[in-house]
């Protein structure tokens, strides 16, 4: 029990420093000290969470592979102007397979007829709005990069604004603590992620920096602790994948 206080105390001291360092765009250092981070949150998961989920172990793992495949690439090779940036395309579709995870978390436990039928206009206006929302975001890089990392960073914000939509469906449909929590921290990484696709594409400035990275950190929390949490609201049958590590 010590060590598992001790762990959270360090972890929240690195996402401190992580923050500092991006804002002071310390990205390099920024990297090391998250994706250290993220290794500790996976251990702290699976070593003290009494209830552990498939769907999320996997989510931390493949999650932590892309932030530590993002760090090695400042130590690889300098990609040439028409080279593939191989580190860039794994690391993103690492990403995007990491909130796939979430997203399939959340939808196994949903009875999708009764959500369909009971929640059918909201989730009609969660499309539009989705469809909208990845287009104008997507916009803002299509003079920037090129086509194959335009659509992938399509295919990115499509994912989150998916997962966006998922958590809220999810906290309609449960209305317990559990939801509310996984549904902050959507709306978190949602945010964390167009800022710095901004702060990355379109302004450099130090500000931009330090809102992703505390966004990102707040997500991370309301994350674990949703974790934490067993289910509560009004759906009896629903029960979380689990597994034994």
């Amino acid at each position: 029990m010590l060590v598992n206080k001790i762990l959270k105390v360090v972890l929240l001291l690195l996402g401190g420093i992580f923050i500092l360092f991006q804002g002071f765009a310390f990205e390099i250092e920024g990297a090391a000290v998250s994706s250290l981070a993220l290794v500790l949150l996976t251990i702290l998961y699976c070593k003290w969470t009494e209830n552990k989920s498939i769907y999320f172990f996997w989510f931390l793992v493949t999650f932590t592979f892309a932030h530590l495949l993002s760090y090695s690439a400042y130590y690889g090779p300098l990609i040439e102007e028409g080279s593939i940036d191989y580190f860039y395309y794994s690391a993103n579709i690492l990403y995007i397979t990491a909130y796939i995870f979430l997203i399939i978390k959340i939808l196994i436990g949903l009875n999708l007829k009764i959500v369909f039928s009971e929640l059918a206009i909201p989730v009609f206006i969660l499309i539009i709005l989705d469809i909208f929302c990845v287009y104008i975001v997507s916009a803002t890089t299509e003079n920037v990069l090129s086509i194959y990392e335009y659509s992938l960073e399509l295919a990115y914000n499509a994912v989150i604004m998916v997962l966006l939509s998922v958590a809220l469906i999810n906290y309609m449909y449960r209305n317990d603590n559990k939801s509310m929590l996984f549904l902050l921290g959507s709306i978190c990484i949602v945010f964390s992620e167009i800022i710095q696709l901004a702060y990355f594409y379109i302004l450099n400035n130090n500000d931009l920096g330090f809102i992703y990275s505390f966004l990102l950190v707040i997500a991370f929390v309301f994350l674990y602790l949703q974790s934490q949490l067993d289910f509560t609201g009004p759906e009896p049958e629903y029960i979380d994948e689990q597994i034994e590590i």
